[in-house]
């Protein structure tokens, strides 16, 4: 369950970074990144230990990078259906290694904190923190 309120709060966390505007390229782009990829390993923790979740986190968010690559997700963008387009803005439709960066320090940052709240036994954030 504390994955589930964790989940949620990266996600208030993440619109609010794209809605509030500080003029500092940091919090204004790439928070949102980071926070991207702690919910897709805070998802996956919901299933899986520790490190599994940060790996697959870490393989996700850089197959998703890759496939901006393709141009498809840019094309997705030019679709009469709604659904499509938004579909395209989730993912991303230009290939950044700076979002690459920002997806690797949101995953370690969470990663860190799971694994020092496992080890205090602190089980608000993780039950099961082993690797």
């Amino acid at each position: 369950m504390s994955w589930v309120v964790c989940t949620a709060g990266i996600i208030a966390l993440g619109i609010l970074s794209r809605v509030v505007h500080t003029g500092f390229v940091v919090f204004d782009k790439y928070l949102g990144d980071a926070l991207y990829a702690m919910m897709v390993y805070a998802i996956l923790r919901l299933s899986l230990r520790a490190r599994a979740a940060a790996v697959w986190a870490a393989v996700v968010m850089t197959a998703i990078e890759l496939f901006q690559l393709t141009m498809i997700p840019a094309h997705m963008l030019e679709s009469e259906h709604w659904i499509t387009r938004i579909c395209a803005r989730l993912m991303g439709v230009q290939f950044s290694f700076l979002d690459l960066l920002a997806y690797g320090v949101g995953i370690g940052c969470i990663y860190f904190v799971d694994r020092l709240a496992g080890q205090k036994g602190n089980i608000c954030l993780s039950s099961d923190s082993e690797g």
